[in-house]
């Protein structure tokens, strides 16, 4: 397995304006990805994302860099970079999300690279790339569930 980069593809019924407030605004991304987030979907604005009871340690609490918005065909971030350090292309994850009109929905082809750029050892990059795989097989179907659900509801 190479570890270098994961790439997804799914249909969204839903239109690329619909699908992409749905993976850049922070009302949203609550809904299918993390428990909390907090973001301005602009380049170069930074928030963060956070999992589980951010008063427990068990909590995980991440730094999110927009790199670029361009509504409503492409969103990418840099995140899993240190703390109190700048997200850079040698020690951050790059996603990006591209959007393009399939029917009456939306293609979305996520992306995600850096991870042989990050220098760990063999067994950390394989573990991040198995847990960020397993991530996004979880994550994607719940965000096209929810976006489907935004324009059918009533």
């Amino acid at each position: 397995m190479e570890f270098g980069s994961i790439e997804r593809e799914i249909h969204i019924e839903a239109s690329p304006d619909v699908v992409f407030e749905v993976i850049s605004s922070p009302v949203h991304l609550r809904e299918w990805w993390a428990d909390e987030a907090h973001l301005d979907p602009v380049p170069g604005a930074i928030g963060e994302l956070s999992w589980g009871d951010r008063t427990t340690p068990e909590a995980m609490v991440v730094p999110i860099t927009v790199v670029e918005a361009r509504p409503p065909r492409r969103f990418s971030f840099r995140w899993v970079y240190p703390d109190g350090e700048a997200a850079a292309q040698a020690n951050s994850l790059l996603v990006t999300f591209e959007l393009t009109p399939s029917g009456s929905g939306t293609m979305l082809r996520m992306t995600e690279t850096g991870f042989r750029e990050r220098g760990w050892e063999v067994a950390v990059l394989e573990e991040h790339y198995r847990d960020h795989s397993v991530g996004w097989d979880t994550y994607l179907p719940r965000l096209r569930a929810y976006a489907t659900r935004l324009v059918s509801t009533p």
